[in-house]
């Protein structure tokens, strides 16, 4: 009887508990995914109260994917690198922090694309938080040619790129250039929030100059479609959704819990179901 959940804040929202729920009856596995919403406030008091619940592990959204390291006993070789923990497992010598964030949004963009991510290609991220830290350090694995960070505060961009010790041609640029430059990229990655539902009318760039064919995302799930990935649409540009991330970043989770491998391809179409409410 598996014991997961979910802590952030809001958490009232995720699709976590939905998606996990799924995975468990795909394994043949019962169990339970709560939701924690913790303030900031109470952060410290509530995750040592957590550790009395007996979970077998647990997932960390915004905003405490770096709060919660202090109170884990170990870190995988991810969550060290990225400075930042979105999966907690918890066995009988500790709680042991995992980052599934950038592998699952980029076997996500593979699944769709499974050319988009060649040797010669170069790609561009829109934002520079954790998401995109996470997204960062998965592209230095799949040997593209550049990977170039914009941000309306360049200093974070340059942060994240010096971090990653050079394995990458990168540059850091400010919006209003990454505008300009959007013609010259393979794939162009949106990270923030910028565009999630209610402030669905927002995007962080102008997409106009986004060429045809060009392979363009957008992590935020709510809409599916953002003002961003519908004005790319119209430019020509080939789609990838947040959703997909959400899905394949779980799934890594749930092998990391439960040693099991289940398939996210295999519930898609019914998540993009539940996402439009059909």
């Amino acid at each position: 009887m598996l014991k997961l959940g979910l802590i952030g804040h809001p958490v009232g929202h995720s699709m976590s508990p939905w998606i996990h729920h799924q995975l468990m009856e795909q394994q043949g596995l019962t169990g339970s995914y709560e939701l924690f919403d913790i303030s900031p406030e109470q952060f410290d008091t509530k995750i040592e109260q957590l550790k009395s619940e007996g979970l077998d592990g647990f997932n960390v959204t915004v905003p405490h994917k770096e709060r919660i390291i202090p109170h884990l006993d170990r870190l995988d070789e991810s969550a060290k690198a990225l400075g930042a923990v979105n999966t907690v497992k918890c066995t009988p010598e500790g709680w042991v922090g995992y980052n599934t964030d950038g592998t699952g949004f980029v076997d996500s963009l593979r699944n769709r694309f499974p050319e988009a991510l060649q040797e010669q290609s170069s790609v561009l991220l829109l934002g520079s938080g954790g998401a995109a830290r996470g997204i960062y350090f998965a592209l230095l694995q799949t040997g593209v040619k550049r990977v170039d960070i914009a941000n309306r505060t360049i200093a974070r961009a340059e942060a994240i790129i010096d971090s990653g010790g050079g394995r990458v041609a990168s540059s850091s640029l400010d919006l209003d250039q990454a505008e300009a430059e959007l013609g010259h990229y393979d794939v162009v990655i949106q990270t923030t929030t910028v565009g999630m539902s209610p402030n669905s009318d927002e995007h962080i760039v102008s997409a106009d100059r986004i060429t045809k064919g060009t392979v363009v995302s957008d992590i935020v799930y709510r809409p599916m479609k953002t003002k961003f990935l519908e004005e790319a649409e119209k430019q020509g540009a080939a789609l990838h959704f947040g959703h997909e991330m959400l899905l394949q970043q779980a799934v890594y989770a749930f092998k990391i819990w439960t040693r099991t491998n289940p398939d996210a391809l295999a519930i898609l179409d019914r998540f993009e179901s539940k996402l439009k409410g059909v």
